[in-house]
């Protein structure tokens, strides 16, 4: 960065009375802040990194105070970063505005492999931080095991699970799965015995199976991992909790269980009779009924859920969630793209597998292809559908897959035209996109609601949220906390201003 392109940041931020998703400002005007370690992690730990600028108060009054001594704060800046581990290699860069010096310290994304970073000082669990719109939040445990899993390649589907849950072996099943083993492996596997087989292939280890072999052969693997599982229901409305015309909370409603291949049956079928459907004629005369969404594509969505969803202690409480409202599926899992690929490339690029022995069983049971084809599948069955694309997005701990149906049109009330058409007034900066995308968040939140529940209405992280829309709307006055006092609260909610109902 260079000193013009600082004191132009300054000016856009004083201008916008926000700090964001990668700016922090800090005072520094009598003495070199507390509280900069958990800055340090959260700019870190985040792909764009972050410049914290010193010399700048920030909210309500932005006003630029200068840093209190140049040499000691980069002094000081640099002892910081010597306190992360890993440490952070900050770049520093001075500017002025009105004859007052400002300091920023630009801090670089560290590679995913080498995450979390943290203070050493309070520990990996009480010192990594992760940023959330302009606040650092302390990283949840999970969190921080996600980022060792990768680091030290775990593989939670290995480990093995209680001899009885096999009781209900498929064996059918098995026996299919070793002849295609033979037979694609002749020369490694025609004379091994079945249990050494089982063994090199990864369904057992040491005499006991594993949770993937668990989850393929077993006829009933919830036996011991009841939330292994998916949960299915179809609501009345466009969001949960809606009621029905007749006050019913759910159209439909299954725990879907049994072997992984079984559930996949049983999730499509769920999917396709819950969907409405059009009759249409073909060009030679033909009728032929059209599902709300494409069960080819609904079948990959529903693998991928469950081949590359996080196996660990940690989530093995969170059944795959199928959630279907009046214009749109969504499928739920936990775990983050695995490897921190972010959702944009996902099927453009190769990532890593979260559980490869898993994905080997399945592709050797011809149940998918285990070539990273799901995806573009996904879309190309959509277009064909004269649908939107598949949104990838992720909150936290779990992945969600969205199909938007092209059926579904919502009503547009009285109140809501003219509250869009007077917002427009005096906001020409703003895409007419971006202004419905406002006006639905402060519908939304007539109730108060918590920036997760905000998340999810939109399909995306709370970071994402929080720097769109929720933070900006705040300093707007559109928007209000409802524990003014505590902005950091984890019970804090948000709620439309007075001035906009």
């Amino acid at each position: 960065m260079q000193a013009e392109e600082l004191v132009a940041l300054v000016e856009e931020i004083r201008q916008q009375r926000s700090e964001c998703q990668n700016v922090e400002l800090k005072e520094a005007g009598k003495g070199f802040p507390h509280r900069i370690y958990d800055t340090l992690s959260s700019f870190s730990n985040q792909d764009m990194g972050g410049v914290i600028i010193f010399g700048v108060g920030d909210k309500p009054t932005y006003n630029v105070v200068g840093v209190y001594d140049l040499e000691d704060a980069q002094k000081k800046i640099m002892e910081a970063c010597n306190q992360m581990e890993p440490k952070v290699r900050p770049l520093l860069t001075v500017g002025a505005v009105d004859g007052k010096v400002l300091l920023a310290a630009e801090i670089p994304g560290v590679e995913y492999a080498l995450r979390p970073v943290f203070y050493t000082g309070a520990g990996r669990l009480s010192g990594s931080f992760i940023r959330i719109g302009d606040a650092d939040e302390r990283m949840t445990e999970y969190e921080i095991y996600s980022f060792e899993a990768f680091r030290r390649n775990m593989h939670e589907e290995l480990r093995p699970v209680e001899r009885s849950v096999m009781k209900l072996l498929n064996q059918q099943r098995m026996d299919a799965y070793v002849e295609r083993v033979r037979q694609e492996r002749p020369n490694l596997f025609r004379n091994v015995e079945t249990t050494q087989l089982l063994e090199l292939m990864e369904v057992c280890e040491n005499g006991a199976y594993t949770l993937a072999g668990a989850l393929v052969f077993s006829q009933y693997p919830q036996a011991y991992y009841p939330q292994l599982c998916i949960t299915a229901v179809s609501l009345p409305g466009v969001q949960m909790g809606e009621l029905g015309d007749e006050e019913e909370r759910f159209i439909d409603n299954q725990r879907i269980v049994g072997a992984i291949p079984d559930m996949i049956d049983d999730a499509v079928d769920f999917v396709r009779r819950n969907s409405r459907v059009r009759t249409i004629i073909t060009e030679d005369g033909r009728r032929r009924d059209r599902y709300e969404y494409p069960l080819k594509a609904v079948r990959e969505a529903i693998i991928n859920a469950l081949i590359h969803r996080d196996y660990s202690r940690y989530t093995e409480g969170v059944p795959v969630r199928i959630e279907m409202y009046r214009d749109r599926l969504e499928i739920r899992s936990s775990g983050v793209p695995y490897g921190g690929i972010s959702t944009k490339s996902l099927g453009h690029v190769r990532p890593e597998t979260r559980n490869a022995a898993l994905a080997n069983m399945l592709e050797i049971l011809q149940i998918t292809e285990n070539r990273y084809s799901g995806i573009p599948t996904i879309q190309r069955e959509l277009a064909e559908a004269h649908m939107p694309p598949a949104e990838f997005a992720v909150n936290h701990e779990d992945f969600i897959v969205r199909f938007r149906n092209n059926i579904y049109n919502p009503p547009v009330t009285v109140k809501e035209k003219a509250a869009t058409a007077a917002y427009g007034v005096g906001r020409r900066k703003k895409s007419s996109k971006k202004i419905q995308e406002e006006q639905r968040l402060l519908f939304f939140c007539q109730q108060p609601r918590s920036s997760q529940e905000i998340a999810d209405l939109y399909g995306t992280s709370r970071e994402n949220i929080m720097a769109r829309f929720v933070t900006p709307m705040l300093h707007e006055g559109r928007l209000l906390r409802t524990m003014p006092d505590k902005p950091r609260s984890p019970r804090q909610r948000y709620v439309i201003a007075k001035n906009e109902m």
